[in-house]
């Protein structure tokens, strides 16, 4: 039941004044010459009172709900409902707008999409690193919100706040995840563009932790006393192979060739996803093959993984808190599990292997992604030019008939560099 006020504009006075219809509403609709085609009062069997406006958009007749009274005066509903008129006008659907925004996916319906379609796909490694980031930083932060509404400032100020939490390394890395969230959300038509372009990431520092001599030796005597042997071998398969733990954790029998010394990684379990293969050195094949010996005693078949969970289902894929009492047990600080990797590096460099080796028995993408390496050339560069002026300065004893080279100072290079006292004539 509708009917057009004829005492001019609703006021607060007409809405109250509204008498309950018996079932459904009634509507008092706006009047005068200063009235709003299609603005209102409504009130309910129950008496609750709103102001909507009808119009029509696409030859149908819409009802919006502007908001209820006396939350809303009548003057600022009919100021709204001139805005929304003027929008119908210029072909605007208000009703269907609303509907859209009601029915907007959130971040958390990205964040579900996301986990469904796109990470599957990345190492368990991986994975477990991005469902912390989204569990502890994304999911609290935008969860809730529209994935349109979030903005390049919001995302900074995550950025900002993790940062001054002390983990800089941890802010780009989740502001990076952030940026690959909202290209999917870009990709799957959730919003026209990504938010996070542009966050003006820290500087990071490219790590140089190595194990010297004596921490190798203090390292292998911890792993030879630590209980869980499996834990252990999984340590010694990292320093002997300079593969990533992920790798290492889900090595499968099925990828190894203990006779040919070497171990296929598929796609799937490689960082660069494209199959890798690595060479395994005699003693690590012989581990491995112990390892072998072990699990098939007193059982049918192999487990698939090389080192399986407790639970005998997959893969181990935690030794954080061992690695952590291996560390203590052997007096090494600021050591991670990745150094492993990095101390495999410094070996092969100073042996005199070049670049593009190392970054094939990484399995690195390139060499340039091995040239983090490349300060550890110095001590062999050193050491042949020590060489080369070792052998200049035999020629120039020889040439000047001095028996033995100058005692100070020592080094040939500087030696042969430094004028000396030649004979007159």
């Amino acid at each position: 039941m509708a009917k057009r006020n004829g005492n001019g504009l609703l006021t607060g006075s007409i809405v109250r004044k509204l008498k309950r219809p018996a079932k459904g509403n009634y509507i008092e609709y706006d009047g005068g010459p200063d009235s709003v085609a299609g603005f209102g009062a409504r009130i309910t069997a129950g008496g609750h009172r709103a102001f909507v406006l009808n119009y029509y958009a696409g030859g149908r007749e819409r009802r919006y709900t502007i908001g209820s009274w006396p939350d809303w005066t009548c003057t600022a509903a009919r100021k709204e409902a001139r805005r929304l008129r003027h929008l119908v006008d210029q072909g605007g659907d208000p009703l269907a707008d609303a509907q859209a925004e009601r029915e907007a996916p959130t971040v958390n319906d990205l964040i579900a999409r996301f986990k469904t379609e796109w990470l599957p796909k990345k190492r368990p490694g991986t994975q477990r690193e991005y469902q912390g980031m989204i569990r502890l930083h994304i999911a609290p932060t935008f969860g809730r919100i529209k994935v349109a509404a979030v903005s390049h400032d919001d995302i900074d100020k995550l950025h900002r706040r993790i940062t001054a939490d002390g983990a800089p390394y941890g802010a780009n890395r989740v502001a990076s995840l952030c940026s690959r969230l909202f290209s999917l959300a870009v990709r799957w038509n959730m919003r026209a563009t990504n938010p996070a372009k542009g966050i003006e990431l820290n500087k990071e520092y490219g790590r140089r932790r190595y194990l010297r001599g004596p921490e190798l030796e203090a390292l292998l005597k911890a792993l030879a006393a630590y209980p869980n042997r499996d834990i252990a071998n999984v340590f010694r398969v990292l320093l002997a192979t300079g593969a990533r733990r992920g790798e290492v954790l889900a090595m499968r029998w099925a990828d190894l060739d203990l006779d040919r010394g070497l171990w296929s990684k598929p796609p799937s379990a490689t960082k660069q996803q494209q199959p890798h293969e690595t060479p395994l050195a005699k003693p690590v094949q012989l581990l491995l093959a112990e390892i072998r010996q072990k699990q098939t005693a007193g059982r049918r078949q192999l487990p698939e993984f090389v080192f399986p969970s407790n639970s005998k289902v997959g893969c181990l894929t935690d030794v954080k808190k061992a690695w952590r009492r291996i560390c203590k047990q052997a007096g090494l600080a600021d050591l991670r599990i990745h150094d492993l990797r990095h101390s495999y590096a410094s070996v092969l460099v100073s042996h005199g292997a070049s670049l593009p080796l190392i970054a094939s028995m990484l399995g690195h993408a390139s060499a340039a992604t091995a040239s983090r390496y490349s300060h550890l050339f110095v001590d062999p560069m050193k050491a042949a030019a020590e060489k080369v002026a070792a052998f200049i300065d035999a020629a120039d004893v020889a040439a000047n008939g001095t028996s033995t080279p100058a005692p100070e100072p020592k080094s040939a290079l500087i030696s042969f560099c430094k004028p000396r006292r030649g004979r007159r004539g």
